[in-house]
């Protein structure tokens, strides 16, 4: 039985920290960053009002275009106000509401392309690449699945992750890596879904492992947002414009490399070759999780050789946004999956599961923050 879901209330530090200060803050940064059109600052400058002063939780207009994925979500949360919220509802929502703001809908506008951008022009992510494409022939899916995590320490919402320099394996809570390399060599090539969380770095590490994946894979899926949220999120937007900037910068001096040149020019021809295939779906943008998967994705994900599922929020979606005890058997939560599942999480909120016993009361000892600081991270695997 899933524990209470995390609410905004104050009963969680982190919850709500992040909706009273954090929020707001990225609302103003993303108006500081934009050019935006007088009703468009308008509109943010409401949202983050009604924020920052309690208000109740507003309904979409009937007349949005995804009015009806939020149907349910909205009878069950009607009457709460921003502090006082289950915390997943609320957070996800919020994105809704900047996506609402800017017309996203309608215009194609990326109110976070600035902080992309920044990202993907910088020296970091030429050095992570460089680092991921250096891994050794012998033990590449291994090391390629520790940089794919660690890239996730990379969250434009959430910065204070990159602040602890070069991860190490001291800093995985939990590693499968040995069981998930066993599961996909002890069986016949099949369909790997990758449920995306960052673009930037983490993309960047997505794709080199989604290129190694090929060797064997018949097909992988990449499942993206529709729309931007999170800040970082990866739309199908920033996949193929990340491969185009792979392309570009790995024939410049300076730039990421001959062999990433390379890794994206494979990547192109498996798109062309419907080998690789770049899926958007609102749902990812919705509050729901993921035992209430609607048909269409279940059907897609069921027979799947095994399903990879990136980040926190992706975390919390999986498990759900609640205080587990964390020595909670991961296999026990997640027996609701129909098929292979692997979690790559950097621990940016609160909630955690299958850790050995004993482990969480030390980190608890040594360090209040340890679940959200972005220096750990999770490697966990389970099989039907």
């Amino acid at each position: 039985m899933t524990p209470p879901p995390i609410r905004t209330d104050g009963s969680n530090w982190f919850a709500a920290n992040t909706m009273r200060v954090r929020v707001p803050n990225i609302i103003r940064e993303t108006q500081h960053l934009n050019d935006f059109p007088m009703s468009i600052h308008t509109a943010l400058d409401r949202l983050r009002e009604s924020i920052e002063n309690d208000a109740l939780i507003p309904s979409l207009p009937n007349s949005a275009p995804d009015y009806d994925l939020w149907i349910e979500a909205f009878a069950t949360h009607e009457g709460e106000t921003w502090l006082n919220s289950e915390w997943f509802y609320a957070e996800v929502y919020l994105y809704r509401l900047i996506i609402g703001a800017v017309d996203w809908h309608s215009s194609g506008l990326d109110p976070f392309v600035a902080k992309k951008e920044e990202e993907i022009t910088g020296e970091g992510i030429q050095a992570a690449i460089r680092h991921a494409l250096s891994a050794s022939p012998e033990t590449r899916l291994y090391d390629l699945l520790l940089h794919s995590l660690w890239g996730n320490r990379v969250d434009l919402s959430y910065i204070v992750g990159t602040t602890h320099g070069a991860a190490t394996e001291a800093d995985l809570l939990s590693d499968d890596r040995a069981a998930v390399i066993n599961h996909l060599q002890g069986r016949e090539s099949g369909h790997i879904h990758m449920i995306l969380d960052n673009a930037g770095t983490e993309l960047a590490m997505d794709l080199i492992l989604a290129d190694a994946l090929l060797d064997t894979a018949e097909r992988i899926t990449l499942h993206v947002k529709e729309h931007p949220t999170f800040v970082s999120d990866a739309t199908r937007t920033d996949v193929l414009e990340f491969l185009s900037e792979m392309s570009l910068r790995g024939s410049l001096t300076r730039g990421f490399g001959q062999e990433a040149r390379e890794v994206s020019e494979r990547l192109q021809a498996a798109i062309m070759d419907d080998r690789l295939r770049i899926t958007p779906d609102r749902w990812w943008n919705s509050p729901y999780f993921l035992w209430q998967m609607p048909p269409r994705l279940t059907w897609q994900l069921e027979d799947a050789a095994l399903v990879i599922i990136k980040g926190d929020a992706n975390y919390r979606r999986m498990v759900g946004d609640a205080l587990w005890q964390p020595e909670t058997p991961f296999a026990e939560v997640v027996s609701y999956f129909p098929a292979p599942l692997l979690a790559l999480r950097t621990g940016k909120s609160d909630t955690i599961v299958g850790l050995a016993p004993g482990l969480a009361g030390t980190l608890d000892a040594a360090q209040n923050d340890w679940r959200f600081n972005g220096r750990h991270g999770v490697i966990q695997f389970y099989r039907p």
